[in-house]
């Protein structure tokens, strides 16, 4: 087995069967610790699912069901039967916040037909901080083929849940028509019932706050080129988010938005985190847990840090001559990549593009090349364009990528979720692959599981990204606010290329004009552990050599991009966050400050009791500070954090 290739051993016990004859709905399934519960009912012949988590509500009746091309599976229904299950299954990873997951879960299949006497199935596995379902279609004839029009799919949340959720964005809308692409900001503990921002609904990932009793985040896993992405309708007051599939529009209204699949079919899982506090959704691993890795691995990927000219440079950067700075740069602070980004083709040159990533490889650091995803399904002009979305095209660019040595790519501007979209993702992937190439997206979807399912997918950007930071000043200036929304939702799921840690105080090559960073540089520096991206952007220039104390360079040079272990230790959306990771022994604890105002923090960090630590802090003129430390038998820590500050404690 080559290594960096996931494994897994499920092993799935029977508990029982109830048949039609002898029993009825509701039935019931319950996680292994007893906490969460989920009932199927049958109303009427139309099928409703609740989730509890003791004895409270997470989501009241909601609609299951599909309407597809062999006949309707959401109403005129007829229960026959149900299974449990016991789910134990142990796999690795090593592109994610975790190395290791032990899954074990409940599953109950529930088998019911409809009027032409066609089963449907609906799939329910219950973990101790997860609930999932997947639908399977299994028709009476012989049936080769199904197209899955839309779900009667919903969420119902309780009518006084607050909902943290992003918009979904129309279609051909945005710079030069690239979206919708996932780069929209968040309602922040808005009332169920208030309209989205563009009438059309919310992206995935969807947070939710039950009162006072918890928190909820509804996701998807294992979309692949079988299936659409799907996204949330608005609801109305009574807290009803019904399963939508993409626009009309999208991709410049390429390809359908229904899904077309081979039977037997079954459809993504869709995701409920939930539990009292946070710490279920920070940690929660289930966008892998319920997929399986496509193919195995053509070479052993390496993860790592990258530095790109582009994010602060901008397009004036991408020369011969800046692109040599930072590959020194990239060496110096050790780090593994540089991404030479777009106009590359044009302003330095396939000639000159070998002798820069010769150039690199001497200084050991791996080249990365920006793509534009197509040549017409948005105006966006950057090239190189027209190659990756033509099989013949694409073979011939990555081979001639391995050939000069080129380890990876950045796709960008995908602009929709359709099943033909999700496609060109996977075949973007699988061809990338065949040539030792990971791959980068941006301008993209939600990443679903996919660093379980393909070994050299790295990461996606899909948020409202760092590039905002030099754009506009009012995105510089939500800087720390949301960096207390991210890890609490959209990272939560999924790698996420943010492109984080700035250490110029102005965004601009001169350091004249442009955007002012308001955070403190310890911020910035914890933001390269708070952010998770198996290839972690780092938005550094080369002034920053002389400019920062020599423990800011160190810190660079060690903190890793992936991790064996991520732990929930404080915060919530608007007020600060506090993530944990860990790898080998070494931890580090990652805290930013989203308020204008100072404040102080008890932090309980139970892996760290007695343990001699390295902080970086805050000091008054905002720069980065530096103390060691020992932790109390307790494993208490009391910080201190300037307005928009943070703070780095890493274990000795």
């Amino acid at each position: 087995m080559r290594k960096g290739f996931s494994f897994f051993l499920p092993i799935i016990f029977g508990l029982f069967a109830v048949n039609a004859g002898l029993a009825q709905t509701p039935v019931k399934v319950n996680s292994p610790d007893g906490h969460i519960s989920v009932t199927v009912r049958l109303e009427n012949g139309k099928l409703f699912y609740s989730v509890a988590h003791d004895s409270d509500i997470f989501l009241e009746d909601s609609p299951l069901g599909l309407k597809t091309s062999i006949g309707d599976f959401g109403e005129g229904l007829t229960f026959e039967s149900s299974i449990l299950n016991t789910i134990a299954e142990y796999y690795e990873l090593n592109r994610a916040k975790v190395s290791k997951v032990e899954y074990r879960a409940n599953e109950m299949v529930a088998a019911f037909t409809n009027s032409n006497e066609d089963t449907l199935k609906v799939i329910f596995r219950v973990s101790d901080r997860d609930v999932a379902f997947s639908y399977q279609l299994i028709g009476k004839d012989l049936n080769t083929k199904v197209k899955i029009l839309n779900e009667a799919t919903a969420f119902n949340l309780p009518d006084q849940a607050t909902a943290f959720l992003s918009a979904q964005a129309l279609p051909m809308t945005g710079w030069e028509q690239t979206k919708p692409s996932y780069e929209e900001g968040y309602t922040f503990d808005a009332p169920l019932g208030e309209a989205s921002q563009y009438g059309v609904g919310y992206t995935f990932p969807a947070l939710f706050k039950n009162e006072s009793k918890g928190w909820l985040l509804i996701s998807e896993t294992g979309v692949d080129g079988t299936y659409p992405g799907s996204r949330l309708g608005a609801s109305g007051t009574d807290g009803l988010f019904q399963l939508l599939f993409p626009q009309e529009g999208e991709n410049n209204s390429i390809g359908a938005t229904y899904a077309a699949m081979a039977m037997p079919a079954q459809t993504p899982w869709r995701t409920i985190t939930l539990g009292k506090t946070l710490k279920p959704i920070v940690e929660s691993t289930v966008a892998f847990d319920l997929v399986k890795p496509k193919y195995e691995a053509s070479t052993d990927y390496q993860t790592g840090r990258a530095i790109w000219s582009w994010i602060v440079w901008q397009d004036g950067s991408i020369n011969y001559e800046d692109q040599i700075k930072f590959i020194d740069l990239s060496a110096a602070l050790n780090f593994e990549y540089v991404l030479i980004d777009n106009w590359w083709d044009a302003n330095i040159g396939r000639d000159k593009m070998k002798e820069l990533v010769d150039y690199a490889r001497s200084k050991n650091v791996s080249v990365l090349l920006w793509y534009n995803s197509n040549g017409y399904w948005s105006n966006a002009p950057q090239t190189p364009q027209d190659f990756m979305n033509t099989a013949y095209k694409r073979q011939r660019e990555m081979a001639w990528m391995q050939e000069i040595g080129v380890k990876g790519i950045k796709v960008d501007f995908f602009g929709g979720d359709k099943q033909t979209t999700m496609q060109l993702y996977e075949d973007i992937l699988n061809d990338a692959n065949n040539y030792g190439l990971g791959v980068v997206f941006h301008g993209c979807t939600l990443p679903r599981g996919w660093e379980r399912m393909y070994p050299n997918y790295m990461s996606s950007e899909a948020v409202l990204a760092s590039e905002n930071l030099i754009f506009t000043q009012e995105a510089s200036d939500q800087h720390a606010y949301k960096s207390t929304l991210h890890p609490f939702i959209r990272n939560t799921v999924g790698a996420m290329d943010f492109g984080p840690v700035f250490l110029n105080k102005r965004l601009t090559k001169d350091q004249q004009g442009g955007s002012i960073r308001r955070t403190t540089e310890a911020f910035e520096l914890a933001t390269g552990v708070l952010y998770f991206s198996p290839i972690q952007h780092f938005g550094l220039t080369p002034n920053n050599l002389d400019e920062q104390p020599q423990f800011v360079l160190d810190f660079l040079k060690e903190v890793p991009a992936t991790w064996d272990e991520t732990v929930y230790i404080g915060g919530e959306p608007g007020d600060y966050a506090a993530i944990a990771r860990r790898k080998g022994e070494q931890w580090y604890v990652a805290v930013t400050n989203g308020k204008k105002e100072e404040r102080s923090l008890e932090l309980d960090l139970p892996m760290l009791k007695n343990a001699e630590i390295t902080l970086i802090y805050d000091k008054l003129d905002r720069t980065a500070g530096l103390k060691l430390m020992k932790i109390n038998k307790n494993g208490k820590l009391k910080l201190k954090l300037l307005g928009e500050g943070g703070a780095v404690i890493s274990s000795n």
